[in-house]
């Protein structure tokens, strides 16, 4: 539920935003963040968890939304009464603070000037870099480890006597002096340390030394390092988890849809990848909405004995054909579903009807046709079958239907045009090689993308969904790396990592490419 604005005096909530991973996020903290119309963050925390501020707020813009982020500038007196005057608008107020609030000391400031108000505040703590850091490294703390921050005054001789591993928060310039004090406080030059930047993103890096070394150590990434000094990194080539993943760092080119391209960004999310989603194809409604009307009335009246869908953007338009004219599920009692693949069916499945025909081979209209009955004229009471699909589908699917004795309503339920072109810096990424691999799901985004972009640079692995996907690729030119043999989002990603693994296996380095400069 969200706040709006109110005579009535809303809150001050103090975020922690944790190390940088959004998944790190507490619940309170995620849905704090979801529902705040007005937030204040520091410089250092993530964009990824920024971009949550306000996102279960209805709305089409921020502006309709009213949501705005802004950067807490100033002194912490200066912050708090900014918080102050938000909150006694009527807004509950997000503080969003890197790392944990009550564990920084300017923060800690902020706080108990507010707390000298009378507007309410409340703290939800973020998961400390010292221990998180580590762990998305692959190095083991155990029950005891000192954490430390070089950035102040520090009693050098107490934490080099320390027991257990030591975690220290740095900044890159601060490497030398740490190394040399350590040392020089009895700790040996060849103690193992590991240095990770931009920890538990998916930009981390994790660099191996020593005390010796450390000072020569080369920082690439700017932004604050994490530190971990001890024996415990010799255990790290067993335990790191996060940067060892298959695609773990790659840039992956997504040209979906932006509703579309969730599916695929989360999963290519989960094997380390970095999605950029570049819409190829945007979809319209159709230019008649004749034609679906009479479609939706017909499935009513006991028209249709099947309806067969070929994508999600079908059974979306239906549906929504459906909410027009205050229908649901029910007006498919009767009728039979097909559906081309198994992302179609579960689209279907989410409005709690189960289909009664998917592909048990290939995933394709070519695969729907080997399992489709023909018309029975004694078991069938109909012999029509409704096809909602795009203007600019093949007619593989309705002739064969035609073939196995049905009759077709062969309707246009959307659109596919054209999207408009990228960024200047996106085409420059798809020409040069600036992504490693690219995920086409149908032979529009194949088309559409040469079309809008160019061809993507014979380094980038180019992964297609399903045969006529493939043979679309070839036909412009393109390298086919990778095809799962179940065509499905999940299936296509799961077939790039398992490539990349192998790659890996055999000595082989990802695709050289130029680093992007996009988060």
């Amino acid at each position: 539920m969200t706040r709006t604005r109110t005579n009535a005096r809303g809150r001050i909530l103090f975020v922690g935003s944790g190390p940088g991973d959004p998944a790190l996020l507490t619940l309170r903290a995620s849905d704090a963040l979801r529902t705040a119309h007005r937030a204040f963050v520091d410089a250092e925390v993530a964009a990824d968890i920024t971009d949550l501020v306000g996102a279960d707020i209805a709305g089409e813009t921020d502006e309709d939304r009213d949501v705005q982020v802004r950067p807490a500038l100033g002194e912490p007196a200066e912050v708090a009464k900014t918080l102050v005057n938000e909150a006694k608008n009527g807004y509950d107020v997000v503080r969003l603070v890197a790392g944990d609030p009550l564990t920084t000391d300017s923060v800690i400031a902020e706080i108990t000037a507010v707390s000298r108000s009378t507007v309410g505040f409340e703290v939800y703590p973020g998961l400390p870099a010292g221990s998180a850091v580590p762990s998305y490294a692959g190095v083991a703390l155990g029950s005891t480890h000192t954490e430390v921050d070089v950035r102040g005054e520090v009693d050098w001789p107490a934490v080099a006597a320390a027991p257990g591993p030591l975690v220290i928060s740095a900044g890159s310039e601060h490497l030398a002096e740490t190394a040399s004090a350590l040392v020089e406080h009895g700790l040996a030059p060849q103690t193992p340390v590991a240095v990770t930047t931009a920890g538990t993103t998916r930009r981390q890096k994790t660099i191996e030394a020593t005390l010796a070394t450390l000072g020569k150590t080369v920082i690439e990434q700017p932004g604050p390092v994490v530190v971990t000094v001890g024996k415990a990194i010799s255990q790290r080539g067993k335990l790191s988890w996060w940067e060892s993943r298959a695609l773990y760092g790659w840039t992956v080119l997504v040209p979906r849809t932006k509703d579309q391209a969730a599916e695929m960004s989360d999963r290519l999310v989960s094997h380390g990848a970095i999605p950029i989603e570049v819409p190829t194809i945007a979809v319209e409604p159709p230019r008649s909405p004749a034609q679906m009307e009479r479609s939706v009335k017909g499935l009513v009246d006991g028209r249709y004995q099947w309806v067969v869908f070929t994508s999600t953007n079908a059974v979306r338009a239906v549906w929504e054909k459906f909410g027009e004219f205050g229908l649901d599920a029910r007006a498919f009692s009767g009728v039979k579903i097909a559906c081309v693949g198994e992302g179609t069916a579960a689209r279907v499945r989410a409005f709690g009807i189960e289909p009664e025909l998917v592909p048990s081979g290939e995933q394709s209209s070519q695969g729907l046709l080997e399992d489709f009955p023909p018309y029975d004229d004694v078991f069938d009471p109909v012999n029509r079958v409704l096809l909602p699909r795009a203007d600019i589908a093949t007619e593989t699917l309705a002739e064969g239907l035609r073939d196995r004795g049905w009759e077709i309503d062969d309707v246009t339920a959307y659109r596919t045009v054209r999207a408009a072109p990228p960024a200047a810096e996106i085409r420059e990424m798809i020409k040069t090689g600036g992504f490693d691999a690219v995920c086409f799901t149908s032979s529009s985004t194949v088309r559409n993308l040469v079309g809008i972009a160019g061809k993507p640079h014979a380094r980038t692995l180019v992964a297609c969904i399903g045969p006529k996907t493939a043979e679309t690729a070839a036909e412009f030119g393109l390298r086919v790396d990778v095809q799962p043999e179940t065509a499905n989002v999940a299936e296509l990603v799961d077939a790039l990592a398992e490539r990349a693994a192998q790659l890996r296996a055999e000595g082989a380095l990802p695709p050289p490419r130029k680093k992007s400069r996009r988060r």
